[in-house]
């Protein structure tokens, strides 16, 4: 499984209230959240993000409230994946239960710059920087938390498990 697209960059402890403020939660439908995704943090993100685009953050990517419409609006937005120094750990797992992949990598998060273009192979965990020629060792997700992502998220794989 990989992804590939253009890095949109953030700073530390980017919480759920401005990735999909709280004043938009009227609605569990991913378009219409996508349509305010970091709205109060970046609010021409929407007009530049296009499918396949990829997040970089450093610390704390996350943090906040538990609300899973963080990682539903994000992921409705089209972002492949979300590379951080670290996650808030109940975004990790809300991220992991709809089928957004994720990825822990310091020094990914601080090398890559905005508008990068970036590839990642989430079987090995290597993230690489197709602007600069770099690569960078990600953690790689065990091979259940593969299947998940791949069913699009963790009701999608229960219900097709065999």
């Amino acid at each position: 499984m990989r992804a590939f697209g253009r890095v949109h960059k953030y700073g530390d402890n980017v919480d759920t209230d401005v990735i999909i403020p709280a004043r938009y939660l009227n609605s569990s439908d991913p378009k219409e959240l996508a349509s305010k995704c970091m709205i109060d943090i970046d609010q021409d993100f929407v007009n530049r993000v296009v499918p396949g685009d990829i997040i970089v953050a450093n610390k704390n990517f996350g943090c906040g409230s538990s609300r899973e419409h963080a990682p539903i609006a994000i992921k409705g937005a089209g972002i492949s994946c979300v590379i951080a120094e670290t996650f808030a750990r109940i975004f990790y797992r809300n991220a992991i239960n709809i089928g957004l992949p994720i990825i822990e990598c310091p020094q990914a998060a601080r090398e890559i710059e905005a508008g990068d273009q970036v590839e990642i192979d989430f079987d090995t965990g290597i993230i690489y920087d197709r602007t600069k020629g770099t690569s960078y060792q990600g953690q790689a997700f065990p091979e259940f938390m593969q299947r998940i992502i791949k069913a699009e998220g963790l009701i999608n794989y229960i219900n097709h498990k065999e």
